[in-house]
């Protein structure tokens, strides 16, 4: 099951449905006469690193080094990547032993290719009265990030306080996103989870590895959303999310806990700041994790469980024991209710 974070408490309720390409769908059917319930498991994506005992990242594993269990269920990989490396077919993989280590994904299907293919990264920036005393400093590390970031295919640029700020669609032009950055200018309150749940759900659009990054100076004061329910609708779009907080945040011990939590459960990471220095040396650090992730996909056995599903990664033989896997663990299944007996579907990529 989902961690359960601090008490908050929810005044709206986000019916937030994900629109994505699909497989072929597994459908679910309510009894009831007057509607139905159908549920769409697609490709499910993951995003894992593997650090050593002093936290370097571990490079060079193979396919069959990896062991994924859901809900107890061993799965069959469908692809395979390592950092930058193109995604590889496994059923083509399979087949043909020589692409052993090459990282050759050419045998794979254009199809399954587009469902694997490129890094989408939106960033999240606090334009809250927090970030009065600090943001140019902070603009300064966002712009650096975005610069350092060769190997993402697309990057959009968020920014918020009450509201949430488009600055910058999801695109591959780093002109555009810079430009969005320089443009932001300092707001009122911070509803952070408010607008970290919008991100997520754009992110949960798109096809690839989808990364969120957030850049916050304080605590959320103005949120009508738990931060449970955010960190849950990440896990279940399998949206890694990072997050960069100053000192600011710790005013408040929740948020602490809320932040380290939320990203430990979608397979990203905390950091905390203590000066504009930190903040760079953090933003290098998520961009050297990117840099590293392996990127692993399966198409789910069958499972008659339509609720919370378990992931668990681990690395095969000794190295079970000398390494570290971090990603998300688990997904729920996101069903749409119709009215009345319909063939539509919702297709849900967790």
């Amino acid at each position: 099951m989902p961690r359960r974070f601090p008490a908050f408490r929810s005044l709206l309720i986000f019916a937030v449905p994900l629109l994505l390409c699909s497989s072929t769908p597994t459908f679910l059917e309510a009894q009831d006469d007057d509607s139905a319930v159908h549920v769409v498991v697609n490709m499910v994506q993951l995003n894992v690193a593997v650090t050593d005992k002093k936290g370097d990242y571990v490079t060079g594993l193979h396919p069959e080094d990896f062991v994924i269990t859901e809900d107890g269920i061993t799965e069959k990989l469908a692809t395979f990547a390592e950092g930058d490396m193109p995604a590889r077919d496994m059923q083509a993989y399979d087949s043909n032993s020589s692409d052993h280590g090459t990282g050759q994904g050419s045998n794979a299907p254009p199809t399954l290719q587009s469902l694997v293919a490129g890094a989408n990264v939106f960033v999240l920036f606090d334009s809250s009265n927090y970030m009065y005393r600090d943001f140019v400093f902070a603009e300064d590390a966002i712009a650096e990030f975005i610069r350092s970031l060769e190997s993402a295919d697309k990057i959009a640029f968020y920014s918020y306080s009450r509201d949430l700020l488009r600055s910058s669609p999801l695109t591959s032009d780093r002109t555009m996103v810079l430009r969005g950055v320089r443009s932001t200018v300092a707001g009122d309150s911070a509803a952070l989870y408010n607008a970290l749940l919008l991100t997520v759900k754009d992110a949960a659009r798109c096809t690839g590895r989808k990364i969120v990054v957030v850049f916050s100076n304080g605590p959320d004061n103005s949120s009508v959303v738990p931060p449970e329910d955010v960190a849950e609708m990440a896990q279940s779009a399998g949206v890694s999310v990072y997050m960069i907080s100053t000192q600011e945040a710790r005013i408040e011990p929740i948020s602490t806990a809320v932040f380290e939590r939320m990203t430990a459960d979608t397979g990203g990471m905390a950091y905390f700041a203590k000066s504009w220095r930190d903040e760079r040396r953090a933003f290098a650090s998520i961009q050297n994790d990117l840099a590293h992730l392996y990127s692993l996909s399966y198409y789910p056995k069958a499972n008659s469980n339509t609720g919370w599903r378990a992931i668990n990664v681990k690395l095969a033989g000794d190295k079970a024991r000398k390494y570290k896997v971090r990603t998300r663990n688990g997904y729920r299944l996101q069903p749409r209710r119709f009215s009345g007996r319909t063939t539509a579907s919702a297709d849900i990529n967790p």
